[in-house]
């Protein structure tokens, strides 16, 4: 919801407050491993309960998340891998930082409080798995309550100010909705595209194709093989 509403306005105010970043070529996929690297230690935190260190290292990890792109568009290196390898990478945090936090309440034995963050975990799976599904067949599927960068941002606030277990009811909460909106958003998209779509004529045999080898017969009803 904030990246639709920012836009490029984002680039703009990076490249205004970090000039530093711009001066010379960065590779981008570098600073997308780097940040990974920085959430992964965010994730090993949340599983010894160290949640304010986690927290803060969450943020650093945003930090490069939120330049790559931007470094990569300033000077022209953008490309489908590093797409790929961003949006690979993502997923790959998002589901080590909540199975850290799974894993610290397991640890201690509150089990609620497990479930819980295996609920967040399995709505954040489902927000992208419906837009990359969906985007097999309609070029973008964008928008939705709580994109990744919102819960991201409400982990790391949970994390920071201790109060994770009300975040991830929120972040539940949301996501569950974002997904059904998603889902919505993809239907629509899809019966736009079926009805725009030119419609294929299926040949139907005549009898002079018999004079020509046919056997002049009408085409099997669809199904009956299926029948017989």
């Amino acid at each position: 919801m904030i990246k639709a509403r920012v836009g490029d306005r984002l680039d703009a105010w990076l490249k205004a407050a970090l000039p530093f970043l711009f001066r010379r070529p960065l590779d981008p996929n570098t600073l997308t491993v780097m940040g990974t690297l920085v959430s992964l230690g965010a994730s090993v935190a949340f599983g010894l309960g160290e949640f304010a260190w986690a927290g803060a290292l969450m943020l650093a990890g945003g930090a490069f998340d939120l330049v790559d792109g931007v470094i990569a568009r300033h000077f022209g290196t953008t490309s489908a891998f590093g797409a790929f390898l961003d949006s690979t990478l993502d997923r790959l945090v998002d589901m080590t930082l909540v199975l850290g936090i799974a894993a610290y309440y397991a640890s201690e034995g509150l089990i609620g409080h497990m479930l819980l963050a295996f609920w967040v975990l399995t709505a954040s799976i489902l927000v992208s798995y419906a837009k990359a599904r969906a985007e097999r067949w309609v070029p973008q599927v964008e928008g939705g309550l709580l994109e990744r960068g919102e819960r991201i941002g409400l982990l790391a606030i949970g994390a920071i100010l201790d109060w994770m277990v009300p975040m991830l009811w929120v972040i539940g909460v949301l996501g569950t909705y974002t997904v059904v909106q998603r889902m919505i958003l993809a239907h629509r998209e899809l019966v736009r595209v079926a009805a725009s779509a030119p419609r294929r004529e299926i040949p139907v045999a005549t009898n002079g194709a018999a004079g020509h080898g046919g056997n002049g017969a009408a085409p099997a009803e669809p199904g009956a093989e299926l029948r017989s």
